[in-house]
């Protein structure tokens, strides 16, 4: 089993593209988790949901890529940011014991210039907003510094997880609209209890390790009745996102939209092997296409509106 975890969770990846960079570089590649491109999906795609429910997802494709762009670089030096703040914590635990600041292979004088790098990506992309969503964004940096504490001071770190990678919408819609609207903020709300859904299967991995070391976790808090939380939270969701289409095109067959994420979010929680953390990180990586199904849903919608 430990084997094949350390197959599916490489903290210090050697195979493939990452094995073929120069030594010199491979550590900053991982620090920034570029390996690994499942975080970059997840902070896209709310920003991508609220572009497509506010009807502009064919006409700013540009802006999509941009957004794009954006959440690679943003979830990138949110890591490097995270591992500094946790790299005592890292050596503690079994799966982040080899990253590069937790075991010395970047020096933290270096991870704060990689940060500063990656920020000044971040705000090329901040230039193409317009002024309420520039606001908007630059406002997301507090949540986003506080984070990395979280689980020091709450069981919930999985709820601020929600508040800053659901903040996309909160970029996305203003920056093709010019303004809030009730949809938006259900869109939103949404994607907080999809976050702490989905993190909360992440953190199935690590809830001895974390036990050992202090971290709190929902993993930790939910216990056995893990599955039945991350049922909880995943309804919820699809009531704010059952909500939030029904502003745009108040319909029931609007609705139906959200049918194949519905389902797809059922098979997680059905399919879930609490304890076998490849299992949980497989399906936690699968809310990449759930992802997918949400935006497909929010074209629909607002295409049609």
């Amino acid at each position: 089993m430990a084997d094949e975890v350390e197959q599916i969770v490489p903290d210090s990846e050697q195979r493939g593209f990452v094995g073929q960079l120069p030594s010199a570089i491979r550590p900053f590649w991982l620090l920034a988790r570029f390996d690994r491109p499942i975080g970059s999906w997840l902070l896209f795609w709310p920003a991508a949901w609220a572009i497509a429910l506010a009807g502009h997802a064919i006409r700013r494709w540009d802006l999509l890529l941009w957004f794009a762009v954006g959440a690679i670089a943003m979830r990138g030096a949110g890591c490097v940011y995270n591992d500094i703040v946790d790299r005592d914590l890292d050596r503690k635990v079994a799966r982040t014991a080899s990253r590069p600041l937790a075991s010395g292979s970047v020096s933290l004088k270096a991870a704060w210039a990689w940060l500063g790098l990656l920020c000044l990506i971040g705000l090329i992309v901040l230039l193409q907003l317009n002024l309420m969503a520039a606001i908007s964004a630059i406002v997301s940096l507090a949540a986003v510094a506080a984070y990395p504490y979280m689980k020091r001071v709450t069981w919930w770190p999985q709820a601020w997880l929600g508040i800053v990678f659901s903040w996309g919408a909160l970029v996305g819609w203003p920056a093709v609209t010019g303004d809030f609207a009730p949809a938006l903020w259900m869109l939103y709300t949404g994607s907080i209890f999809w976050v702490i859904g989905y993190d909360t299967i992440y953190a199935l991995q690590d809830i001895e390790d974390d036990a050992l070391a202090g971290v709190k976790s929902s993993a930790r808090k939910l216990g056995r009745h893990a599955r039945r939380g991350i049922a909880l939270f995943y309804l919820i969701a699809l009531a704010c996102w059952v909500y939030a289409l029904w502003q745009i095109r108040p319909q029931f067959l609007g609705t139906l939209a959200l049918l194949p994420l519905a389902l797809h979010l059922g098979w997680q929680v059905a399919a879930l092997d609490r304890g076998d953390p490849a299992d949980a990180l497989a399906k936690f990586r699968s809310n990449r296409f759930a992802g997918f199904l949400m935006f497909l849903a929010c074209l629909v919608v607002g295409s049609t509106a």
